[in-house]
């Protein structure tokens, strides 16, 4: 199993966001008089982020055209005109209408400037250095695929390159199929386009099950433009629709803003308002009774398959099978102050500061230990599914009865299962329900908690 890349740039985005804020808060004090006071950077900066992630201001992608991300710079500055307006003549005695526009005008003409030149730039970097790019593979036989080809070929500054081409029909064979997995996954392709009407039910869903457990982004070509389902999402590459299989909320800017703002406030009240004073005392038990650390620490699978650290309270004695076998009911490895740690989830708490470092989410998939989710990637169909999202201290498995040792296949086909309609319908108020029940159980006593 490989890591596949993110969708966009890491880094773009947090810059464009930072280098727009900077832009609007200096212009303030460079073309408008000092009465306006400090309130008013506060308030445009609010408002410029607000409106920004309504109308999706920043959501610029490899494929979108510059006429789009024009529509995109007129709609944010009207509504910065807008507000600009509001407050200024609400709050200030100041009343020149000349100069507010001349301010924001300004802002957003460099604004404009600084976005069109990364979008340009992205596209140069891509066809001279090949950088920012991804590999892909189309399969099928019809107009649409010719056409697609040509656009990838034709286009370099778009960054797709085109590995193969498997022209395929409704009767090709299960060897040819598998061939094209193989390719995929020696060459580390990263999204694979199909032609829905060169290919049967059957085979459409032999490359589902493959891209969701291989960790590979799956898109289709309509036969035309009709709805096949609420959840798929179209998108346009040049005048071609293509259409993205899977459809997670938490692909989206502004819901991942409101998780981590979530996240991170949760975590800090748990950190400062429990694990302050409970740290100390429970170092005190776990030396008392053990020779050891306070925490454990494991190699767990993250978002995107990627391996992090994950902290625990001591739980065991120190043994060399820690990494490889789960813990059983009645397992001799456990001391008597783990036991009860385990019963009530204490050992899970220091989890928080891996919220903190990004690492993982207050909810969502619980990661496994490397070895078992390279045994269950290999074994559970569409368990890779759950390393779209970031992992989590408790999640909507746990909370149906599937936490702890995975003691049959039933029970992790039934948590990835969970896992899956977790990522496909997260909301805040799903992760603050799970947050209540994780708790509720904690307190009542689960029997899968040993």
């Amino acid at each position: 199993m490989r890591r596949t890349t993110g969708r966009y740039s890491g880094y773009i985005r947090p810059f464009s966001y930072l280098l727009d804020l900077i832009i609007i808060n200096i212009l303030t004090g460079v073309l408008l008089p000092e009465t306006i006071g400090f309130y008013y950077n506060i308030f445009i900066s609010i408002t410029w982020i607000t409106i920004a992630l309504n109308i999706g201001f920043y959501e610029v992608y490899r494929y979108t055209k510059a006429i789009e991300i024009f529509g995109k710079i007129l709609k944010q500055y009207a509504l910065f005109l807008v507000f600009s307006f509001a407050y200024i003549g609400y709050f200030s005695k100041y009343s020149q209408p000349s100069e507010t526009i001349k301010y924001t005008t300004t802002a957003m003409a460099l604004v404009a400037a600084f976005k069109f030149a990364v979008f340009y730039f992205l596209k140069r970097f891509r066809v001279v250095f090949g950088g920012n790019f991804r590999r892909v593979i189309i399969v099928g036989q019809s107009k649409n695929i010719c056409q697609l080809q040509e656009f990838f070929i034709e286009n370099p500054d778009y960054g797709y390159k085109l590995e193969k081409v498997f022209h395929f029909d409704k009767n090709e064979s299960t060897e040819n199929i598998e061939s094209c997995f193989k390719f995929a996954l020696d060459r580390d392709i990263d999204e694979i386009y199909c032609s829905l009407q060169d290919l049967s039910n059957s085979q459409v869903s032999k490359f589902v099950d493959f891209t969701d457990n291989n960790l590979k982004l799956l898109k289709f070509l309509p036969d035309s433009k009709e709805i096949l389902s609420r959840n798929l999402v179209y998108d346009y590459y040049g005048y071609i629709p293509i259409i993205s299989m899977r459809n997670i909320p938490l692909d989206k800017p502004f819901n991942k803003i409101i998780k981590r703002v979530f996240d991170i406030f949760f975590s800090l009240l748990i950190i400062i308002g429990l694990l302050s004073w409970l740290t100390p005392l429970l170092a005190i038990l776990i030396k008392m009774e053990s020779r050891g650390p306070i925490f454990f620490k494991q190699k767990r699978n993250g978002l995107n398959y990627k391996e992090f650290n994950c902290y625990k309270f001591r739980s065991m004695r120190p043994n060399e099978i820690a990494d490889l076998e789960q813990v059983s009911k009645n397992d001799p490895r456990i001391t008597r102050i783990g036991r009860f740690i385990r019963k009530t989830s204490i050992d899970e708490l220091p989890q928080f500061f891996n919220v903190i470092l990004g690492d993982m989410s207050v909810v969502g998939p619980r990661p496994h230990m490397v070895s078992h989710t390279e045994m269950y990637a290999r074994s559970v169909d569409k368990f890779m599914v759950r390393h779209f999202i970031k992992p989590g201290i408790t999640g909507l498995a746990q909370t149906n009865g599937y936490r702890g040792e995975v003691e049959t296949n039933y029970d992790i086909i039934n948590r990835v299962k969970y896992d899956i309609f977790y990522l496909e319908n997260w909301s805040l108020l799903l992760d603050i329900k799970i947050i209540y029940l994780t708790v509720y159980n904690a307190i009542k006593g689960d029997e899968k908690a040993y």
